[in-house]
């Protein structure tokens, strides 16, 4: 059973190490390997970009991103200015790319960033942004393998449509099982409560929000 801590990356208890310094649930490790296994006989070096994400690193992003100090990007990933937009406006623009800290999917250890480093070009740095996944980009050949297989290892893409909520990131894997049981269980009142004694940028507007926010940014109806 996953706890609200483990849902809002308050703990560790419920992680395995997949490799170095990712970890995921131990059913999410298994079912990656094997998938690793099986994209590395169709000639891919399937690897994580990104794994479990605790509350405190979400929050740094959040704040860093609210404050300035970190770029906002638009649906084209290109960086705006922040200054004239309103708190609403500017959670809205954050929310395109980043999770509120404590809604992270990276914080249940069900979900994945992936990449192959064998088919980034020497001297290019991983940005993970949709055109290296789409046609013609770096990763495309990987991410049509993906398409095809993934759902046999029990994983899925969450954010693959533009609904006008979170951009379409074809990068980010949920194992389905843990997922979307996680997804059920988070709520705006579990994630209010890991914000106690929290500084939470933008809290103030977000917490009087957050239904709607979830509608969007988190409990989305999406295709597997």
């Amino acid at each position: 059973m996953i706890t609200p801590e483990m849902l809002t990356g308050r703990s560790t208890e419920h992680l395995a190490v997949l490799s170095g310094n990712h970890r995921l649930q131990p059913a999410a490790v298994e079912a990656f390997r094997a998938m690793q296994q099986a994209a590395n006989a169709a000639g891919f070096d399937l690897q994580p970009a990104s794994t479990f994400r605790d509350f405190d690193r979400q929050l740094a992003i959040w704040n860093g991103k609210f404050c300035g100090d970190r770029p906002v990007l638009d649906q084209d990933s290109q960086p705006i200015d922040i200054m004239p937009l309103s708190t609403a406006e500017l959670c809205e623009a954050i929310l395109r790319w980043s999770a509120l800290p404590g809604a992270s999917r990276h914080h249940w250890g069900s979900d994945l960033d992936i990449y192959d480093p064998s088919l980034l070009p020497a001297g290019e740095k991983l940005r993970l942004e949709p055109w290296e996944y789409q046609e013609g980009g770096y990763f495309y050949p990987l991410n049509q393998w993906l398409t095809a297989h993934m759902a046999d290892f029990g994983f899925y893409r969450p954010f693959t449509e533009d609904q006008g909520g979170v951009a379409i990131e074809p990068w980010h894997l949920s194992y389905r099982p843990l997922a979307q049981e996680a997804e059920r269980l988070l709520t705006p009142a579990l994630l209010l409560a890991a914000w106690q004694d929290k500084e939470v940028a933008g809290a103030q507007w977000l917490a009087g929000h957050l239904p709607a926010l979830f509608t969007r940014f988190i409990h989305i109806q999406r295709k597997a």
